[in-house]
């Protein structure tokens, strides 16, 4: 299941921190480390503190990676799971900025995860209009 990869940059500035959101497509665990190691070409996102992220995968069920940042790919996860939206991964990526935001930081992934499902769902829509 080859897609496109959608991408926002700057999605959330607090304190110091930023967020980025990016996600798209993909087809087993092995689209998943295919996809994230895409990712991790740009060399902005690979220095990032924290690339959380969460899909459901048809075959497998659901799959998390918080990578440090405790609790947020629960919070993908969850956002996917309302949405019903399998074989779809979403990346949310943090540069700490030195200050801890504490629950903050959890409102910010539900930006970024609201953010990708809005370009998800309008890439979806242009398609079915073309």
């Amino acid at each position: 299941m080859g897609g496109k990869m959608i991408r926002q940059a700057n999605v959330v500035t607090d304190r110091g921190s930023r967020y980025a959101v990016a996600g798209g497509p993909i087809s087993g665990r092995a689209g998943v480390d295919a996809f994230l190691k895409t990712l991790k070409k740009d060399k902005k996102i690979a220095k990032a503190t924290h690339n959380s992220w969460a899909v459901i995968l048809s075959d497998e069920g659901p799959v998390k990676n918080d990578d440090g940042e405790a609790g947020a790919g629960a919070v993908i996860l969850r956002m996917l799971e309302r949405e019903g939206l399998t074989d779809c991964l979403v990346v949310v990526t943090r540069w700490y900025g030195g200050v801890h935001l504490g629950g903050d930081r959890f409102a910010h992934v539900v930006t970024c995860v609201r953010a990708f499902l809005a370009l998800w769902h309008g890439q979806r829509q242009g398609a079915n209009d073309a």
